[in-house]
């Protein structure tokens, strides 16, 4: 608690740094503009709100009705505002068919059988179980664009197999957020490309390498913990699949291998024959029917569970949709405009360095609601020109703080999936997370 207060204290301190905020010269005002520090207030409101975990949808209403009474702004704006966000968020096709089929391939026990190969490959040499883990989080959470869906089904298995080794865990949570945070299907990624104003797949091949990086260290980082603690197997293959021959579980693999090939290496293949060989609408109908041909489901359970999986993007595009409205009233009255007109008075190279820096620490409190956070923190980096690598870098920060958020999702899989403490998953993850943040903010100084 006194550290949440402490950054409160902190965060008003440095918006309050200048008494009265001028507006850029190059910004243009908005519509519904307030002079100075008056326009941040509901800012302030619904970030205070968020790290006092109060729903993000309500914390936006809060800050968006003080920002209608501030600006003037009317009942009439206001709902077109909100008639013209929910839509913008809904029309990301792309993540929402992405994510659905991640989580149909989840349900069919691809996951499952993939670890359970690796077992038996790799005889006994637990540490290399470990780095497989990483690999199948962060594959799973980057065809699939959800850290915690992923580390739900993972963590457990994990736990089953090796019990609770704390570089393995935190290296889960390192390739939970590099991968969400950059995914071609996650919720962040649209975000980031709908107020960026880029194509989703430019700022996925963008952000790929660092995606790359980072996972390799999480990999690095289980792969060492396990050696160091000499790991053991400490239980036998999961009871379902025991009986099941190398070839079974080869086979019951492939929809997500298929899936994880198509979301990855489509793109290329599509520009080289000039067509979407894998586009969409042909992994969509291959994925579905290889779930129905590799596993036990029949035709109908797997493309039920395609549009099940749809289930968790959507209400969330939703919910982010809603509570973008209300920052949009905000940014209406020149909330963003205001603290730009600050930063700008930050030397240019630090500037991608400082809102990285800024991403983390609003992640840490507030990390349930990455999507809102975002929807936050991009305008002030829109309104400072930054380009898709840059604005990759803050959405990889916010990411990085939310791993050492009590109230995020996939911190909480993990504290279920090992049965540990949540104190401990975040105490554990504390040291390799922050130095993860000095790479990405020293990449964002070199790259940005």
């Amino acid at each position: 608690m006194k550290n949440k207060k402490l950054f409160i204290i902190l965060f008003t301190f440095l918006l309050t740094l200048v008494p009265t905020i001028a507006m850029a010269a190059d910004i243009k005002p908005p519509a519904h503009a307030v002079n100075g520090f008056l326009a941040v207030i509901p800012l302030i409101v619904i970030i205070v709100l968020l790290f006092l975990k109060v729903h993000m949808i309500v914390a936006g209403l809060t800050g968006g009705v003080i920002a209608m009474i501030m600006g003037g702004i009317s009942l009439a704006t206001a709902n077109q505002f909100m008639l013209e966000s929910i839509p913008t968020m809904l029309t990301i096709t792309v993540p929402i068919i992405n994510s659905a089929i991640a989580m149909a391939v989840f349900k069919s026990g691809s996951y499952v059988t993939a670890l359970t190969l690796v077992r038996r490959g790799i005889k006994g040499h637990a540490e290399y179980f470990a780095a497989f883990i990483i690999i199948l989080q962060a594959a799973a959470t980057y065809m699939s664009g959800v850290g915690g869906g992923s580390a739900m089904v993972i963590a457990p298995l994990a736990f089953a197999a090796m019990g609770a080794i704390p570089e393995l865990i935190a290296g889960m949570a390192i390739a939970a957020a590099v991968s969400f945070t950059t995914s071609p299907a996650s919720l962040e990624t649209s975000i980031a490309a709908k107020l960026g104003g880029f194509e989703i797949q430019d700022y996925v091949s963008t952000m790929r390498p660092f995606w790359l990086f980072f996972v390799a260290i999480a990999i690095a980082l289980a792969f060492w913990g396990a050696k160091r603690r000499k790991a053991i197997f400490i239980s036998d293959e999961d009871v379902e699949v025991t009986k099941m021959s190398n070839a079974a579980l080869w086979k019951t693999t492939l929809p997500a291998i298929f899936l994880l090939f198509a979301v990855i290496a489509g793109p290329t293949i599509n520009k080289a024959v000039g067509m979407p060989l894998l586009g969409p609408l042909v992994y969509t109908i291959v994925t579905g029917a290889l779930i129905f041909l590799c596993t036990k489901m029949t035709m109908n359970q797997s493309f039920e569970a395609i549009v099940d999986g749809s289930s968790y993007i959507l209400t969330r595009l939703f919910g982010v949709g809603i509570f973008l409205a209300f920052i949009n009233m905000v940014g209406d009255i020149g909330a963003f405009q205001a603290i730009a007109g600050i930063a700008e008075d930050v030397p240019t190279a630090i500037m991608v360095p400082t809102a990285v820096l800024a991403g983390f620490l609003i992640g840490v409190p507030a990390g349930a609601y990455v999507g809102s956070i975002l929807a936050m923190v991009l305008p002030v980096a829109i309104a400072l020109s930054f380009n898709t690598i840059s604005i990759g870098f803050v959405v990889m920060g916010v990411g990085f703080g939310a791993m050492m958020s009590f109230v995020n999702i996939t911190m909480q899989a993990l504290s279920s999936g090992f049965q540990i403490p949540i104190i401990d998953v975040v105490k554990g993850n504390a040291k390799w997370i922050v130095s993860c943040l000095v790479l990405l903010m020293a990449a964002s100084f070199i790259f940005a």
